[in-house]
């Protein structure tokens, strides 16, 4: 599948010279803004792989929509594209936390990888943030098992081993998860009893 990518520029000429090269490279443009506002509204609708984002345009600077796309988790892949070099928009852009910043002139030499370290640097993130996720849950499920197994423990004089049994089965028995089951347990056990 094609990478999909917004170009924000206000000047139209270099917006389709920058168009042409990724279109040329095999990158899907689906669509471009003039300003930052329009680029905020257009990567709602299209969820765009990568944005390129110009620094100075009029109605919202670059730099502020790129910290509202990141900030909101509209899009997490933002290269700038400026005429400017200056130290303090380079801290700015890093603050913010886009994935890459091409000076311009643009051509394919200096806009191609750029686009493909900020992609490659993106998919590890997206990864390594989808990774965190996973293990916080896991350790949110065992805390409410481990609860729900004491309750049983308690309640039933049995072995952690059948407690961990019971909810197995009534998590087989009922086709939803052990959470599921041990949310219930615990509910349970703070209102009124159920036998199981």
């Amino acid at each position: 599948m094609k990478t999909k990518i917004v170009i924000v520029e206000d000047d139209p000429i270099t917006r389709m010279d920058i168009s042409e090269i990724l279109i040329e490279e095999g990158y899907d443009v689906v669509g471009s803004a003039s300003d930052g506002f329009d680029a905020i509204k257009l990567c709602k609708e299209l969820n765009p792989d990568l944005v390129l984002m110009d620094i100075k345009m009029k109605m919202l600077d670059g730099l502020k929509a790129s910290k509202i796309l990141i900030d909101e988790g509209i899009s997490s892949c933002i290269v700038m594209l400026t005429a400017y070099s200056t130290k303090e928009l380079i801290e700015e852009s890093k603050n913010i936390g886009v994935s890459g910043y091409v000076v311009k002139p643009v051509d394919e030499k200096n806009l191609i990888p750029a686009i493909e370290v900020a992609l490659s640097k993106n998919r590890e993130l997206e990864k390594m943030k989808k990774e965190i996720e996973d293990t916080n849950n896991k350790l949110e499920e065992r805390k409410y098992i481990e609860r729900a197994k004491g309750i049983l423990i308690d309640e039933k004089n049995i072995t952690e081993e059948e407690a961990y049994q019971i909810i197995r089965k009534l998590s087989m028995d009922k086709r939803v998860s052990m959470m599921d089951i041990a949310k219930v347990l615990i509910l349970n056990s703070e209102g009124n009893q159920y036998e199981y």
